[in-house]
């Protein structure tokens, strides 16, 4: 179900969103198993707005961002973009739209194609969506280059002479080639040091804030996601248990998967008191995964009806959606992050702190 209720148009609206692979087939070819890899998920995104995406390796954050980029057909459920199905779209009109929802990878050692220069690849989808004509193709890669803190020089050389914290910009700069409306990031930054990550992440913020992007950030780092995201949505085996505002999900969480993720958020101050709250077991298969509410099998709070019947995602009047039978009866959630892991350390002063330690 759809818990939005904004009286706008939101650029991006995605309704009992499922997608399912098959894993194993008979001798004759029909289906005997099957990875819910997605199951019925649905939100909004507004115009300018970051939802971030969070959850286990596994639980099909990334399998969405895929279908909200029509990468890959669902199996039920249907994805509005500016009001209109993408999955109704002829082949021609899916191109077509593609210009205005991008997607940055995870790596960017594998991103980038090693026998075109930096140039060539940025060139490309300009040429394929006919951006600009041709004679100024040049001035606008040296442009894109600029944008992301590049040289525009770097244009003639090739993804080898970079390193792992530039290419990710070089992928940046093709996503924003085309000018998009969405840009879906894959887990950005997970592939790079700490310190670039601050880098890369204020460069997101800033591109957002100047050229009125809209963000899908799929990652399972919550440290990294409190700095991004506007809204945040909690994924579980390929559904969503938990969507609110960014800082109402840290202080006031309220699904036990939410509680548990956050309590895992390493502290930087060795001394700050926190409240553990540790799952006990392992992840369900997707293949068989259990009735009811998907974490009956590992929730410390579980009764008879969570093995039973399946929580709707529910909206209160101030936007927290959770889907949990119990949350109201549950205790409070304590001091799952220590503030100085929230507020205290911010992404500019952890820039700045390595930037003075390596002077």
């Amino acid at each position: 179900m759809s818990v939005a209720n904004d009286t706008t148009t939101p650029l991006l609206r995605v309704e009992g969103l499922t997608k399912h692979f098959v894993a194993r087939r008979s001798l004759l070819g029909q289906p005997t198993a099957t990875v819910k890899a997605v199951d019925g998920v649905s939100f909004d995104l507004r115009a300018g707005e970051t939802l971030a995406l969070v959850g286990e390796s596994g639980c099909g954050k990334s399998t969405v961002g895929r279908l909200v980029l029509r990468l890959i057909e669902p199996t039920e459920g249907a994805v509005y973009f500016e009001g209109r199905d993408i999955f109704g779209d002829n082949e021609a009109e899916v191109r077509a739209r593609r210009r205005n929802a991008q997607l940055i990878f995870q790596d960017p050692y594998a991103s980038l194609n090693p026998r075109m220069t930096v140039g060539q690849i940025l060139e490309e989808p300009l040429a394929l969506h006919r951006v600009v004509p041709p004679g100024r193709r040049k001035e606008r890669v040296g442009a894109l280059l600029a944008t992301v803190g590049l040289d525009p020089a770097h244009a003639r050389r090739y993804p080898h002479e970079f390193s792992g914290g530039q290419r990710q910009r070089i992928g940046i700069a093709r996503a924003l080639a085309v000018e998009p409306k969405l840009i879906i990031c894959d887990e950005p930054v997970s592939a790079l040091d700490v310190s670039i990550r601050a880098q890369v992440l204020n460069l997101l913020r800033d591109l957002q804030r100047r050229l009125g992007l809209s963000y899908i950030f799929i990652s399972h780092d919550l440290a990294v996601v409190k700095h991004i995201a506007d809204r945040i949505a909690v994924m579980y085996l390929g559904r969503i248990v938990e969507t609110a505002d960014a800082d109402a999900l840290f202080t006031a969480p309220r699904h036990p998967y939410t509680r548990a993720l956050l309590s895992a958020i390493p502290v930087p101050s060795p001394g700050a008191h926190r409240e553990r709250q540790i799952l006990q077991g392992d992840v369900p298969s997707p293949i068989a995964p259990p009735p009811g509410c998907h974490l009956h099998t590992r929730c410390p709070h579980v009764i008879d009806r969570c093995r039973r019947d399946r929580p709707d995602l529910v909206r209160d009047p101030t936007g927290h959606a959770t889907a949990c039978h119990r949350w109201q009866e549950l205790p409070d959630a304590g001091q799952l992050v220590p503030r100085e892991a929230v507020t205290g350390q911010t992404l500019e002063k952890l820039q700045a702190a390595f930037v003075t330690a390596a002077d």
